[in-house]
């Protein structure tokens, strides 16, 4: 069994020259990343009790990156001194991540892999899911690869998209078909996912869920923001029981 959708792959694997160009096709998760880094940061703190103070915030903390495209999360979290490893079932992906980050001289593991296909247990204290579980087939393998994946007590954030009319207009209509922030066809909005769905899942699974944040679009300020308006996008910070 694979949780790896080949469309969606040969959709992302066709944009993956232009995962760093900031006026490009993945303008929206540039512009998406400080308010989704400051959100893991805040959490991450709080349950390993981190000094803010330390020059290297992440150090000694494992993190797996999953579907980590070009890199975008990756690579701050090792700036922040974590033993990041990213992976992604497109290969051009991983290609992109990797020569990025030796030219910018970042240590960081990337693998042509899906979760299940990593036979490592238990290893990392952490493992973001950003906008990846919308894309992946069979979600109950993916997110079991996850608990497998996570040490006890680690934390697991899940970021996607809710499934509601106004996902529909804005995340669809909106940011493929009127802004064309997005490629059209980048998104299904079937796939997408309610936040009390994915926490029974996750609870199925034996996570606890920590907390659970809206992302939302503040077109006066031009940036994304936290909110408890879960109705488009949202995240969910998790620990494994």
């Amino acid at each position: 069994m694979t949780t790896i959708n080949k469309e969606e792959i040969q959709k992302f694997s066709k944009l993956a020259d232009e995962w760093w160009d900031v006026k490009g096709k993945f303008k929206p998760l540039h512009m998406f990343n400080p308010v989704r880094i400051e959100y893991i940061l805040e959490n991450i703190k709080n349950h390993f009790k981190l000094d803010e103070k330390r020059k290297f915030l992440l150090k000694d903390l494992a993190i797996l990156d999953i579907g980590c495209g070009g890199g975008l999360i990756s690579e701050p979290m090792a700036r922040l001194g974590g033993d990041v490893t990213g992976i992604d079932a497109a290969e051009k992906n991983i290609k992109v991540a990797s020569l990025h980050s030796k030219k910018n001289n970042l240590k960081i593991n990337y693998i042509n892999k899906s979760p299940e296909q990593l036979k490592e247990k238990e290893k990392f204290d952490i493992i973001l899911n950003l906008e990846v579980v919308e894309h992946v087939d069979n979600l109950d393998i993916y997110l079991q690869s996850c608990y497998n994946l996570l040490k006890k007590n680690g934390l697991m954030f899940t970021a996607t998209i809710n499934r509601t009319f106004t996902s529909y207009v804005k995340a669809i209509i909106g940011a493929e078909y009127i802004l064309r922030w997005l490629p059209i066809g980048t998104h299904d909005w079937n796939k997408f996912i309610k936040p009390e769905e994915i926490q029974n899942m996750l609870s199925e699974k034996k996570f606890s869920t920590v907390d659970v944040k809206g992302l939302e679009f503040n077109p006066i300020f031009n940036k994304w923001k936290k909110s408890n308006n879960f109705s488009v996008n949202y995240i969910v910070c998790s620990t494994k029981n």
